[in-house]
Order: structure tokens, then sequence, then C-alpha cells
């Protein structure tokens, strides 16, 4: 396990020394599906071996390492933190988002070194909570320093969980080494660690049994990123009815400061799903099937619809139907870039399922695309790419899917 933590904080230690990551994408990716072999051979160990608190020790104390090395980093791999520092000082000169795109605003509020190339007519897709931390943080760094501090948090709820559900500790390897997580928040500094955090806490009090405060953080995780809503109904499905209505109240209440922009609340959201697709799989196999895009959505729609209710039928426990829900959305959906696969990387620590494992590894494959983009080419998708980073991971689960019908 020290090899393997010394092997792996030696690869975050290069990256985070690499100026300039953006002219160097196919380093950076051999050097992530790297570390992702040596996160898979950590819990390969975790998994066959009995570990003591030395084992923890270790694993924690890389996790912290990996993380620290790439922090101070510039951005490179993803630029999203500039468009957050946007729309926090938009909303520090008292502007609705909602309502307005940097083009609006004559690239009044952006950083002058990096002016906003993508979606720069596109008003916020983020929910209320996402821009409260927008508007409460000022600089690039200290994005960083505040989504890497709530993916740390991660760690410490995920190790409660593991406590009470008396599973090793030492499997919260899986989620703290993961290449995926390191880069979405520590390198890039991704929002998605606070909707994370607040997911995980509410699945700490669903199994222990506190309703109210399960609800209020499902809920907060919806106001930061709207993935969790997926899981509404199974939550709430735990739950006496009255909750639904703290869940809606709670939703509403975060909404309140933005409610000027009346209709366009949702006008960002609506062009982002209507014109972007990225890093997809079986969304495009359904547009390459014939289907236009309002078509593919609705089949897809439909699939998560069925799914969602074949988890109620099934009685999954939240934290199994987060892994399983979360994961289908993101096959199904026309955009998957990497940091997205975080979402289901906490729930890998309790239902280590092989092909998933696998999935958050290669989905580091996401980033090629940067390697005509930083050259001046448009953003495209590879085939070939997208064939290697998806087709082991589908053909293993539906490898599965069939082994446990027959069973």
């Amino acid at each position: 396990m020290l090899a393997l933590a010394v092997g792996i904080s030696g690869i975050f230690y290069h990256i985070g020394r690499t100026p300039d990551l953006k002219t160097h994408v196919p380093e950076f990716i051999a050097l992530m599906l790297g570390a992702g072999v040596l996160c898979l051979a950590g819990i390969y160990v975790v998994e066959h071996f009995k570990l003591g608190a030395a084992a923890l020790i270790i694993i924690l104390g890389a996790a912290l390492a990996v993380r620290l090395v790439v922090l101070p980093a510039g951005l490179s791999i993803s630029t999203d933190a500039y468009r957050y520092q946007w729309e926090g000082r938009v909303q520090r000169a008292g502007i609705n988002p909602y309502t307005t795109n940097p083009a609006a605003l004559g690239h009044a509020f952006e950083d002058p070194e990096r002016p906003l190339d993508v979606g720069a007519a596109t008003p916020t897709l983020y929910p209320p909570l996402s821009e409260f931390s927008f508007a409460w943080v000022k600089t690039i760094p200290d994005y960083k320093r505040l989504y890497t501090g709530l993916d740390v948090a991660s760690i410490v709820v995920l190790l409660l969980l593991l406590a009470i559900r008396k599973q090793p500790l030492q499997r919260v390897l899986a989620y703290a080494w993961n290449p995926a997580v390191v880069i979405s928040f520590a390198l890039c500094g991704h929002h998605d660690a606070l909707a994370i955090l607040a997911l995980l806490v509410a699945n700490f009090f669903i199994i222990n049994q506190r309703a109210a405060l399960s609800i209020l953080f499902l809920a907060l995780s919806v106001l930061s990123k709207f993935f969790a809503l997926l899981l509404a109904p199974v939550f709430l499905k735990r739950v006496r009815r009255i909750y639904a209505v703290l869940f809606a109240l709670v939703v509403i209440a975060g909404y309140v400061p933005y409610a000027d922009a009346g209709r366009n609340l949702l006008d960002g959201l609506a062009q982002y799903s209507a014109a972007w697709e990225n890093n997809d799989s079986l969304f495009r196999l359904l547009l390459l099937a014939g289907n236009s895009k309002p078509q593919a959505g609705l089949i897809a729609g439909v699939f998560l619809a069925a799914l969602v209710l074949f988890a109620l039928k099934q009685r999954l426990e939240p934290l199994r139907a987060s892994l399983f829900l979360i994961a289908a959305l993101l096959l199904l959906s026309p955009n998957a870039f990497p940091w997205y696969f975080t979402w289901t990387i906490p729930f890998l620590c309790f239902y280590p399922n092989a092909p998933w494992l696998l999935m958050s590894v290669t989905c580091v494959l996401g980033y090629a695309p940067l390697i005509a983009y930083s050259a001046g080419f448009a953003y495209q998708d590879s085939p070939l790419i997208l064939a290697l980073e998806y087709t082991p991971v589908l053909a293993w689960l539906g490898y599965q899917a069939v082994a446990e019908t027959r069973n």
C-alpha cells in the first residue's frame, strides 16, 4: 500500500509541476490512466487483504498529498472556474445571473486575461446554492481551495458511512485516490464537490433515521446541481409525506433571491440541454439510430423514469440507488464530462462494481478533445476515443446484467 501511495503521489507531483497542461494533454491523460491503474490496484488490496490502521493512515495521507501537490497549479485542463468568477462578480454588482450573460454585459466582469469564449451568450445554468458559493469566493485559487475542502469533507463523511455500515474504513480509497476526483476538484476547481458532499450527508442522515435533516441536505444537493433530483423519489419513499413539502419549500426558498428572473430562471439550462453534446455514450447511439435530439432525449427520459420506478419497486437503499441511478443518468445523458463521473465514485466505496470502477478510470479519456482544441480546432469528440472509453464498460455491464437475470 505504501508503494502504491508513493507511486500515485509521484504522478500527481509531476502533474502539479507541469506548466500549462493544456499543451500536454496526451501526456496528462496517460498519467491519469496510470494513476487509475494504481488506484484500482489499491482497491484490489483493500478488498482482498485484511488491513490495519497503518494502511488507513497511508491511504488518507496519500489522499491529502495528491490534492496538495496539484492545488497550486493554474487552470488549463478546465477553465469553468473563470465562469464561476464572472457569476460571482455579477452577483456582487447586484445583477441577476439568470437574466444576463457575459456577451450581453460586454465582457465587463470577466478576467481580462481569460475572456469567456464558451457559453458567452448563455445565462447561468447553475442552481442557487452554487451561485451563492460563486458570490462568496472571489479568486480562482480560493474556488479551488473551497471545493477541495468540500471534497476532503466528503472523505470524512464516507469514513462515517463506512463505520456505521460496519465496512472496512480502508474502502474510502476508491474515492480518495481516484484520479478523476483529484483533478476535478484540486486541479480544476469544479463546484460539483458541493453537491456531492450534500448528497453524502443526506445519505448519512437517512441511514441514521434523521428524516428532516436528510431531506434538507438532499434539497441542498439539488440546489447545487440538479443530478440529485433523480434521487428524490427514493429518499421521499422512506419518509413521511410531509417531508416532500419540506423538500419543495427548501428548493423554492433557494430560488427566492433570484425570483425577479421569472420565467427566465431555467433559460440557461434549457439552452445548454438543447445545444450541447459532449462525451456521451448511449445517447449518441440513440442519435445514430436515426432519432433527432429531442426524440433521443425523450427516449432517454423514459428509460430513466423506468429505472427510477425499478429502484422504488426493488426498494433499493439510497446509497445503492445513488450509484445505480446517477450512473444511468451519465450513460443516457447528452453530456458526460469527466468531472460528472465524480458523482458516482463515492458510492463505489460501498458497492465496488468492477465495470463502473473501470469507468471511473477511463472517464479521463473525456479530456481528449482538448488535444485539438488547444491547437485552435473545434472541440469535438473522437469516435475512437469514445469507443475506448465506453465499450469495455458497457460490454461488461451488459454481461453482468445477463448473468444476474439467469441467476
